[in-house]
């Protein structure tokens, strides 16, 4: 089992590192050209600054019972179809019985900004965010230690 981040606008990478480092997981952080990573401790894989490039290399790098921390309902979606499990930087598990509500509700949203219309966007993070993350990342690492499937990481 690995941890695998898209790291572009993760928050919450310090989190996910000292968790990881607790028990031992090893973890790729993923970026574009346009960000500089080095927290001493993951694996950094910087790829070009196309679109979905970042999904792409992450996607190759993933096995099943691996964990992936990423906001993009569309990336989530194939971790899950991969067997692996999903979490945003605001503790918001991904899961079969929600992600198909979910990539709905995005694909309502792009249609009404191309119509003109406005949607509202993402509250302000704050310190409670966090403290949700943390809680959520640390069952999600628990239970993933505990199933003992470690896939090929």
């Amino acid at each position: 089992m690995k941890i695998l981040v898209d790291a572009d606008a993760c928050p919450v990478k310090q989190i996910i590192v000292r968790i990881a480092k607790q028990n031992n997981i090893p973890v790729t952080m993923l970026a574009d050209t346009s960000h500089e990573l080095n927290d001493g401790y993951s694996h950094i894989v910087i790829v070009d600054r196309h679109a979905e490039s970042v999904d792409y290399a992450l996607m190759k790098l993933l096995t099943r019972g691996d964990i992936v921390v990423t906001q993009d309902f569309g990336l989530a979606a194939m971790v899950l179809g991969k067997g692996a499990q999903a979490i945003n930087q605001n503790g918001f598990i991904f899961t079969d019985d929600n992600i198909d509500s979910l990539l709905m509700n995005r694909y309502i949203g792009q249609k009404i900004r191309r119509g003109g219309g406005r949607t509202k966007g993402p509250a302000k993070r704050g310190k409670a965010n966090d403290a949700l993350f943390e809680t959520m990342f640390t069952r999600v690492v628990t239970r993933a230690l505990a199933s003992g499937e470690t896939g090929g990481g």
